[in-house]
């Protein structure tokens, strides 16, 4: 007996689906699961958590993390001000004094051959919109200033720093992921664990970075801000 194979078209699953499917199931849902099991499965990929980030922009965990950022008043006027900083001269950064945070950021950048702008552009419609876009414009200015420069540990250092400060969706799926491709790959899970709770507890101490207006102080002395700002445990 000869057997009977059948496709479907990807467009009528919805006509296979239950209705609690179907809510389940919805395009967005479908990317950020895909990008979840693509890092369980190869590791951090940065398109891949993008994928995740933007997949998630329409979910109401998303909307309940900017809720809770907005509560405190410094970052709630941030918010109303749709505060974005134009994108500085890496070139004219570099001529600050040495211990500035825009000669750290900018020097910082040159030695990992990183670019600026590096991430997917957000077209900014509600407050989670212009929360992705501002903490993607700050990635690195957070990374001098909390010192966690340019390795995998530093990275996940970073990422529970920013669980920490902002109930980041994305990064609690990133850390997840982490943990089951660790577990995956007989990695040292132990460890993963030790410097995600670093960067959780450095977070939980230090004020909101998402308050700053770091683009309009990046002479000020990098140690002057992390006094102000109550940043402990540096590892420059």
């Amino acid at each position: 007996m000869s057997k009977t194979t059948f496709t479907i078209d990807a467009d009528n699953m919805s006509l296979f689906m239950t209705p609690e499917m179907q809510e389940i199931l919805t395009p967005d849902n479908v990317k950020a699961l895909k990008g979840f099991i693509g890092m369980v499965n190869d590791g951090l990929d940065v398109d891949k958590f993008f994928d995740i980030e933007n997949a998630l922009a329409n979910h109401e965990v998303s909307a309940a993390q900017a809720a809770y950022v907005k509560s405190d008043p410094e970052v709630a006027k941030l918010f109303e001000e749709r505060y974005i900083a134009p994108t500085p001269d890496i070139d004219e950064l570099l001529k600050l004094p040495k211990d500035s945070l825009g000669f750290a950021y900018a020097s910082n950048l040159r030695a990992a051959n990183f670019e600026q702008g590096f991430y997917p552009a957000v077209d900014i419609k509600n407050d989670v919109d212009y929360l992705n876009l501002r903490v993607r414009q700050t990635h690195d200015i957070w990374h001098a200033v909390t010192g966690y420069l340019y390795d995998l540990d530093a990275g996940i250092k970073l990422a529970g720093f920013q669980v920490a400060q902002n109930r980041s969706t994305s990064m609690v799926m990133f850390l997840a992921a982490l943990f089951l491709y660790t577990i995956k790959t007989n990695g040292d899970f132990n460890h993963i664990a030790n410097i995600i709770k670093e960067g959780f507890d450095v977070g939980c101490q230090a004020k909101p970075f998402l308050a700053q207006k770091w683009e309009e102080a990046w002479e000020k002395p990098i140690a002057q801000w992390r006094a102000e700002l109550n940043v402990t445990s540096v590892r420059d």
